[in-house]
């Protein structure tokens, strides 16, 4: 009966190792225990995780290329995640993490890529930025997912059918009357502008070829002053206005003599005024008295009677 009770226990403990030891590989598979070195661990820093947890997948170029190892909060409002990836697996140029949703059914994934190929959108990329820290740990964002996408839809139709109410209450008849009448007057000033643009065109052709005309005259005075200019070129190189220069100071100083004599003909009449000036007063006085009837030249010329008795002393010496 001994025999029968060792071989029952050897049996036990064989199936007992068995099974534990198929739990420890499904345990080690499970967790995708990296026992030959193969899996890459990567820290991660970014202010929020959306709906990223641990076990989610890690997508490289739309290839899964590992999971989420650990999520932690950090201190200043961090959280630090840790991916774990195969080391064979290449990281993109100046590598982001992209936390995305993967499916409409709440499922998310961490998607490394290239900063360069983050979508253009300003908020994402200035979380990107502020979660740059050194090269050991790369920055993480959360992109915006369908729900969000979907909440500020809702919001915008809610805010453009708030906008249309307003619009459909202010756009009654009076304001499309006003409308129309608006679009009338801007097709009446049209048509004016037009007309006047038309007018101001004839004037600009008129003052253009005025300006044209002024042009061709100042032309032709620029060619007269040429000629001028090199006639007197011609003029200084022979000589001739140096003669004409001279010959302008010989008259200078001619004028200058001429002046001079004028002057002392001048002071010459003017000493002789006085002389004049005496004799006439002089004359004055002698005309005075004969015409006053003084002396025998008065009394010829006021008396009649001595030119009646001189004219009959004449006829008598002639007879």
């Amino acid at each position: 009966m001994a025999a029968p009770k060792r071989s029952n226990d050897l049996v036990v403990g064989i199936t007992v190792l068995v099974v534990t030891v198929t739990l420890i590989a499904a345990v080690l598979w499970v967790n995708q225990a990296d026992l030959r070195g193969a899996t890459m661990h990567i820290r991660v820093r970014t202010r929020d995780v959306g709906g990223v947890s641990v076990g989610n997948p890690v997508v490289i170029r739309g290839v899964r290329a590992g999971q989420v190892e650990s999520i932690a909060l950090a201190d200043s409002g961090w959280v630090r995640m840790q991916l774990g990836i195969d080391r064979r697996v290449g990281l993109p140029a100046d590598p982001v993490v992209l936390l995305t949703a993967a499916s409409l059914f709440g499922e998310w994934q961490a998607t490394i890529t290239g900063f360069a190929g983050v979508p253009q959108d300003r908020e994402l990329r200035t979380a990107l930025m502020e979660a740059r820290t050194d090269g050991n740990t790369l920055p993480g964002a959360v992109q915006p997912d369908i729900a969000q996408l979907t909440s500020v839809a809702g919001r915008i139709a809610g805010d453009v059918a708030t906008v249309a109410g307003r619009v459909q209450v202010a756009f009654d008849d009076q304001a499309a009357r006003e409308l129309r009448g608006s679009i009338r007057n801007v097709a009446e000033l049209s048509g004016e502008l037009s007309r006047t643009v038309r007018r101001q065109s004839r004037n600009l052709d008129r003052i253009s070829d005025d300006v044209r005309t002024g042009v061709q005259r100042v032309n032709a005075a620029a060619a007269r002053v040429d000629a001028l200019s090199a006639r007197v070129d011609s003029a200084t190189s022979r000589g001739e206005l140096e003669r004409l220069l001279a010959d302008a100071r010989t008259a200078a100083r001619e004028m200058a003599d001429a002046t001079a004599r004028l002057r002392r003909v001048a002071a010459e009449l003017e000493g002789s005024s006085g002389t004049v000036r005496s004799v006439v007063a002089r004359s004055d006085s002698v005309l005075g008295k004969v015409n006053a009837g003084g002396g025998t030249l008065g009394l010829l010329v006021n008396d009649p009677r001595l030119y009646q008795q001189g004219d009959s002393l004449l006829a008598e010496l002639r007879g």
